[in-house]
């Protein structure tokens, strides 16, 4: 058992409301600061559709992660994980706690556990990605290295790729790098999920969407696509941003843009579900419509991963 680190890591479903009971866990524990775990918050001008933090949100209590680069570069795991690292670090060293809120499995997992992450070889995912099947990508990863593929949805085209491109890359199969994401070592985070019933995550979903037009979501998404060069491949596949993307470019109604949207996001939501629900170090909180009817359980668990030498 490794002596607690005093961080907290909150995972769960997108649209859990994992952000907002985050951040009432900082009002509560002033000098608490926030660090998002989201692969996409990185991207500067992509707020309304990530549910970034918002200008006095971030006034309020320190956030980290958020708004590095701008969108039309490429922000891998590995410079993820190494941004964090540094944040980590510094808020230890300054014996300052923190919450770290989001839902990117990987990426949760670069921070928490001491992943080895493989390079990146652009060329080679060039030429995979020309594969529009993304189950013949599958098969062929099952060929190359079947531990890796069945570990894997075959309809998860991100990952299947992404696993080609280092197979093929590296020489090595990508099952081979770190301990693998099948295990679970012990670790210095604590960690909760919050979890939501189907039909009440299906439902939020929606109406978030509805919110984020509102908010000026397709705005957002129009200054992205006039940018020089556009999005970065990442980027650009960012849920929402991608069917918003769609009907600028004329390929379909904003109404069916929005309507792909909802489906894609739901689909991910259960991969989310999936991939946290493995891992057996993370205590899960069951939450209603109202998730921050969950904010003292979640200080519950923050009090009690503090490490004794912080305590005043």
């Amino acid at each position: 058992m490794l002596e607690p680190n005093g961080h907290l890591v909150v995972v769960g479903a997108t649209a859990s409301g994992k952000s907002v009971v985050a951040l009432e866990v900082a009002r509560h524990r002033p000098g608490t600061e926030l660090v998002s775990m989201d692969s996409m918050a990185v991207y500067r001008g992509m707020d309304v559709g990530t549910a970034s933090p918002t200008a006095s949100q971030r006034t309020e209590v320190p956030h980290h992660l958020v708004d590095l680069v701008d969108p039309t570069e490429e922000f891998s795991v590995s410079r993820f994980q190494r941004a964090a690292r540094r944040v980590i670090a510094d808020l230890s060293g300054r014996h300052v706690r923190a919450v770290l809120v989001g839902g990117t499995g990987l990426h949760v997992r670069s921070v928490v556990d001491n992943l080895e992450i493989p390079g990146r070889w652009d060329d080679l995912r060039d030429r995979i990605e020309a594969e529009s099947d993304t189950a013949a990508l599958h098969r062929r990863l099952a060929e190359l290295d079947p531990v890796a593929a069945g570990r894997m949805e075959p309809s998860n085209r991100r990952r299947i790729v992404r696993a080609l491109e280092v197979t093929l890359g590296s020489g090595r199969p990508f099952s081979s790098f770190g301990p693998g994401l099948s295990s679970y070592p012990p670790t210095p985070f604590a960690q909760i999920g919050l979890s939501l019933n189907r039909q009440l995550l299906d439902r939020r979903i929606a109406e978030r969407y509805e919110r984020q037009l509102d908010e000026g979501f397709l705005d957002e998404v129009r200054a992205l696509a006039a940018l020089p060069g556009g999005p970065s491949r990442s980027a650009s596949q960012a849920l929402g941003y991608r069917e918003l993307l769609a009907y600028l470019a004329g390929k379909c109604t904003l109404a069916e843009a929005v309507a792909d949207a909802v489906v894609a996001t739901r689909r991910f939501a259960r991969r989310q579900e999936r991939w946290f629900r493995r891992d057996p170090r993370i205590e899960w909180i069951e939450v209603d419509d109202n998730p921050l009817a969950a904010v003292q359980e979640v200080l519950d668990r923050f009090d009690a991963c503090s490490p004794q030498q912080w305590i005043p």
